[in-house]
């Protein structure tokens, strides 16, 4: 694997390696027909296509069903990058935060996850031992240190519980700490004369200082002269010679104290606006510093005068995670925010040393940790149910992913624009962006008119030509003709919907144009586009919010398929009004896209939901077709093109797939 991620290996050997690693976290448990698609549409996220055509067309067990193989065409990869080196995971569980350390010659990730300790070789992405369990509750803190020769780890629980574990055996050392009174929620370790320490901060606002070698209490919990010290974030490092404890608090400013008389050194810093989210110590040009990160950025300051010496550009979500380490003999800053962005920073400059590291799936940072390995600077970042390793190191480009929308991709449509056939897809930030199916490539600059998230697309045929129908969180619908790239009209605003349009679609009904439109209340109506009034009566049936529809033919009638989070599909017949037919509930979570096509002269509805499945159903029959495909994150949005293909939408990607 060395030689893979080595800048001077083979191309094509490094994009191989980068392919897999993209999605490593699921091959593990997946059966050879997932791990076959997923490899493909991650080498098409990568600008690989033959690549991506050689691994869909490999034969597995089981192949000869009907709907068995999909091949990817072309997809977008806003969201993968070359430098993840390893994922992490244990599903259904919570990583709340991470450490690293050396064991037995091994670097490794300590990560905390709903109450257990894990351990990983970070070389290999393999799980060390047994996970060490003893915390009753959450366990939000740890750190690690080296007690008479022996790599261990600290931790800290909701129950105000400090326990040290030896990681070479996976046993508790000592019995457990006990002195706060509640939540322990930040732990650093240190040296003081000579002697391992730690020092945690909790909810009860008192901050500690451990002996890890006797267990015992270091002189009284640290307190300003309040009588309290809060201590959200907690780092350790050493200024003029005396071991400092730095300790960040919820009010925003930055307290440090002398290790060795328990005695506050200096005034208050007043870091931030807000509280203190995170706290690490280094040195800059032989000065000790330390860096905070805040809703309002990140901070560096001189531990001797107290002054700030540095800030970096915040990240939009603010920061709640920061780490230091080496890159290239430059000192730099790894920072992450709540939107799951993490960023680095050259130390000295202040300037951002290369791209985002954004493959979080924009869930908070709840830890951030750096080590060594094999020789090169590694991040390890904890966020949700995952932990990646990301190679920082890492400076070359590895295939050529198509761009892909900025924020969460959540509807798409399809149509014929000059001969050709398109894509056109909404995302969270108010965009709308054509494609060319045939070449993945956009078409025109991105529409940016709805000022939050597009809902839902659909198009149609106005006055001869081809118009996008976009409906959006802002309380307006808008009309544009895709050749001229111009809207149509005025937005046309939703207050006569009754709540907000949260999917679109639209059909004929008796010869005449309808827009069939899903709303917040778990209902779906549908309207004359000529006449502008509501047609029959509204389609009542869902318990939750309906997010997605499609409309299609089936036995001559037209029917509309809805979607909603309440985990099921309903079939209706528009010239009625009523419900045709049982609803689909094979879903174990909300059904965010709905699509209706025909798929080997079947009309068929194509159902994606929000644990990552793409599922498809004979609409005559109520069936299920085939078997279903799995995408790396919750599906937005899908379509079936007058090709039978399928575009789907997952996370800020769009993917073009046809029957093999």
């Amino acid at each position: 694997m060395q030689g893979l991620l080595d800048t001077g290996a083979d191309p094509q050997a490094r994009l191989t390696a980068a392919v897999y690693r993209a999605s490593e976290h699921l091959h593990r448990d997946a059966g050879p027909r997932v791990r076959r698609q997923v490899l493909a549409l991650d080498a098409a996220r990568y600008g690989d296509r033959a690549l991506a055509a050689r691994l869909a067309a490999v034969e597995v067990e089981g192949d000869s069903g009907p709907g068995a193989g999909w091949a990817v065409r072309w997809a977008t990869g806003s969201q993968v990058d070359p430098r993840l080196w390893r994922v992490l995971s244990t599903r259904g569980e919570s990583a709340v935060g991470v450490a690293t350390a050396v064991v037995d010659g091994r670097p490794v990730a300590v990560v905390p996850f709903d109450g257990a300790l894990r351990v990983w070789d970070l070389a290999t992405g393999q799980l060390v031992g047994e996970p060490l369990a003893d915390h009753g509750d959450g366990l939000p803190a740890v750190a690690t240190a080296v007690v008479d020769g022996c790599p261990v780890a600290v931790t800290g629980d909701h129950d105000g519980i400090v326990r040290i574990w030896d990681l070479a055996t996976g046993r508790p050392v000592g019995e457990p700490l006990t002195g706060h009174a509640r939540w322990v929620y930040s732990v650093a370790t240190g040296v003081l004369e000579g002697r391992p320490v730690a020092v945690t901060g909790g909810v009860d606002r008192t901050a500690r200082v451990w002996d890890l070698a006797t267990g015992q209490l270091v002189g009284e919990p640290l307190s300003a002269r309040s009588g309290t010290v809060e201590a959200s974030a907690v780092a350790v490092t050493v200024v003029d010679g005396r071991p400092i404890a730095v300790a960040g608090a919820h009010g925003g400013k930055v307290r440090l104290w002398d290790l060795g008389t328990g005695r506050q050194v200096g005034k208050p810093i007043a870091a931030h606006t807000g509280a203190v989210e995170a706290v690490a110590a280094t040195l800059l040009d032989g000065r000790s510093v330390a860096l905070t990160g805040g809703g309002d950025g990140t901070r560096v300051w001189d531990l001797v005068t107290g002054r700030r010496v540095g800030k970096f550009p915040n990240h939009f979500y603010g920061v709640c995670a920061v780490a230091t380490t080496v890159v290239d003999d430059r000192p730099v800053a790894v920072t992450g925010d709540k939107g799951g962005v993490v960023r680095v920073w050259d130390l000295a400059t202040g300037k951002q040393v290369c791209e985002p590291l954004t493959s979080h799936d924009g869930r908070p940072v709840r830890g951030l940790a750096t080590a060594v390995v094999d020789g090169r600077p590694v991040a390890v970042v904890s966020s949700a149910g995952m932990v990646r390793v990301w190679d920082l190191a890492c400076d070359q480009r590895v295939g050529e992913p198509l761009a892909g929308h900025d924020a969460p991709v959540r509807a798409v449509a399809t149509a014929a624009v000059g001969g050709r056939p398109v894509a056109v897809t909404g995302a969270g930030d108010g965009k709308v962006r054509v494609w060319d199916l045939a070449t993945g490539g956009q078409v025109g600059k991105p529409h940016a008119k709805h000022k939050e998230r597009v809902n839902a697309v659909a198009t149609a045929m106005v006055d001869g030509g081809a118009v996008a129908i976009t409906a959006s969180s802002d309380g307006t619908a808008r009309i544009r003709n895709l050749a001229a790239s111009r809207a149509l009209g005025k937005p046309l605003e939703s207050s006569n919907l009754h709540n907000e349009a949260t999917a679109v679609a639209t059909a004929a009904l008796d010869d005449r144009p309808v827009a069939v439109i899903g709303l917040f209340d778990g209902t779906a109506r549908a309207w004359d586009l000529t006449s502008g009034e509501q047609v029959g009566v509204p389609l009542t049936g869902h318990s939750g919010t309906v997010l997605g529809v499609a409309t299609a033919v089936v036995d001559g009638r037209p029917v509309a398929v809805t979607g909603s989070d309440d985990g099921t599909a309903l079939v209706w017949d528009l010239a009625v009004g009523g419900q045709v037919g049982k609803a689909l509930t094979s879903h174990d979570s909300p059904v965010h896209a709905v699509a209706a096509g025909r798929v080997d002269g079947r009309p068929v509805a194509v159902i994606g939901s929000g644990d990552g499945a793409v599922r498809m159903w004979d609409l005559a029959t109520g069936q299920p077709v085939g078997e279903e495909l799995v995408f790396l994150w919750p599906v937005r949005a899908v379509e079936v093109t007058s090709e039978a293909e399928l575009v789907v939408c997952f996370g800020h990607e769009v993917a073009v797939l046809a029957r093999r």
